[in-house]
């Protein structure tokens, strides 16, 4: 089993703040650059 420290990080676009991998985001993690469909949300409407 691993543990949650021993998981990869990224930091996100929009916030700023660090997080950490998720299951559901195994195939894209690469592609993945916000933390939250509300970070990512706030992003493209800050862009426009």
């Amino acid at each position: 089993m691993r543990r949650k420290g021993d998981l990869p990080q990224k930091v996100c676009a929009t916030c700023g703040r660090p997080f950490v991998w998720r299951r559901k985001w195994a195939k894209v993690w690469e592609v993945v650059k916000y933390c939250s469909d509300r970070c990512r949300s706030a992003r493209s409407t800050r862009e426009r």
